[in-house]
Order: C-alpha cells, then structure tokens, then sequence
C-alpha cells in the first residue's frame, strides 16, 4: 500500500510541475494565434463551394425529362449512358436502380416543346424508343443574380 501512495504522490508532482510549466508568467488570460492570411480566403472559397454543390443548394421545379431505357441489364443501361455523354454532352444522364430495372433518364427541360426536340435526336442513337416524361428536375441557380446579393 505505501508503494502505491509514492507512485501516486511522485505522479501528482510531475503532473504539478508540468502544469506549471505551461502557465505564461506575463499574461495568462491572452492568446496569441498567428495565422497565414490565405487561410482565410481558403475557407470562402470551400464555403462558396459547399453552398453551390450541396444536395440542399440545388433547386428543384416541374418539368420534363426523357426516358432514354429501361432495362435489366446493368450493361446495357451504362451504354446508354455512355452514348448520351458521348453525343448529347449538353444533356444530363440520370441512372435508376428501381428492382429489377436499370433506368435512363435524360435532360432537365422546362419545355416540352425543348424535350421533343432532343427526343427526335435521340431516337437516331436510341431505336427502341424514346419518350418524354413529366419529371421533377434539376434547376441551375442564376449566376448573376447570387452575384448581386
């Protein structure tokens, strides 16, 4: 029992003694952060960034996409996919996994009159068909309107 009172009361002197070391003898209540000035701006930026990709910062509205495939085979549906990146860049792909189907979505149109357009330029590429669908799409925030806020 003594040995584990002098492990003890050696263990509290050094905790002490290293307490005490770390105590400013000038001033205790003030502290000092030195910082780059670029950090600043780094957490602006990743903060703008956030905002414009977050799941919550995009917004939604009524309107059409195009039903490019809907298939069980995964391969089929990534083709699908590959070929609307490869020849419609400007369009939007959308992949579904809904049991036991792959489904291919394209396009976030405002318009119906937009959708049929690209509908008759899909078909070239897509000869099974392919239809325009009422959908809840993606809307692009307007640049220059968050600029001016």
């Amino acid at each position: 029992m003594t040995d584990m009172r002098k492990l003890i009361t050696v263990l509290a002197v050094l905790v002490s003694l290293n307490a005490s070391a770390q105590i400013d003898s000038t001033d205790s209540s003030t502290v000092i952060v030195h910082k780059d000035p670029r950090l600043e701006q780094l957490v602006t930026l990743q903060a703008q960034i956030n905002e414009e990709t977050s799941r919550d910062a995009r917004k939604t509205a009524k309107g059409y996409r195009l039903m490019i495939i809907s298939t069980n085979s995964r391969e089929e549906a990534i083709a699908a996919k590959t070929t609307i990146y490869t020849y419609f860049p400007d369009l939007q792909p959308y992949l579904w996994h809904q049991s036991p189907y792959y489904k291919v979505k394209a396009g976030n149109f405002r318009d119906r009159k937009d959708a049929e357009e690209y509908q008759k330029r899909l078909n070239v590429y897509f000869p099974k068909g392919v239809f325009v669908m009422n959908d809840i799409i993606e809307v692009k925030a307007d640049k220059t309107r968050a600029d001016d806020l």
